[in-house]
C-alpha cells in the first residue's frame, strides 16, 4: 500500500463543469483536493457520508441546508450525511481539501 502522494502526479476526476478532484483513499475515508474555475459551481445534491473540508485558496459560497455562507481560505466546513449543499466560486480559482467518511466509492479511480 502506497503511504505518500504527489497531488501533481494524481489524475483528476470532474465533479462538475470547471471542478476537478484529485482523490486519495484508505478503508475508512477518502480525502479529494478538489479546484475549481472562476465561477464554477457543484449543483445542489446530498449523499450519506459526513464530509469536512478546509478553503486553501479563494473564496467559496457554500450552502448548506439552504444556508449560504461566504468562505475565506483557512474557514472549515462540516456537513453531516444526507444535508443537501452545493458550491459556488467566486471570480477567483478555489482550492478546497474535503474529506469523506465512508469512502466514496464513486470517487476512486
Amino acid at each position: 500500500m502506497q503511504h505518500v502522494f504527489d497531488p501533481a502526479e494524481r489524475a483528476t476526476k470532474e465533479l462538475a463543469a470547471g471542478v476537478l478532484a484529485r482523490t486519495f483513499w484508505g478503508e475508512r475515508m477518502l480525502m479529494a483536493v478538489v479546484d475549481l474555475e472562476p465561477g464554477a459551481e457543484v449543483p445542489a445534491h446530498s449523499h450519506p457520508h459526513e464530509q469536512c473540508g478546509v478553503v486553501l485558496e479563494g473564496e467559496l459560497a457554500l450552502t448548506v441546508d439552504g444556508v449560504e455562507h461566504r468562505l475565506k481560505p483557512g474557514d472549515v466546513y462540516v456537513i453531516p450525511g444526507g444535508v443537501v449543499h452545493s458550491a459556488r466560486a467566486g471570480d477567483r480559482p478555489v482550492r478546497v481539501v474535503d474529506v469523506f467518511s465512508p469512502v466514496r466509492e464513486e470517487y476512486k479511480y
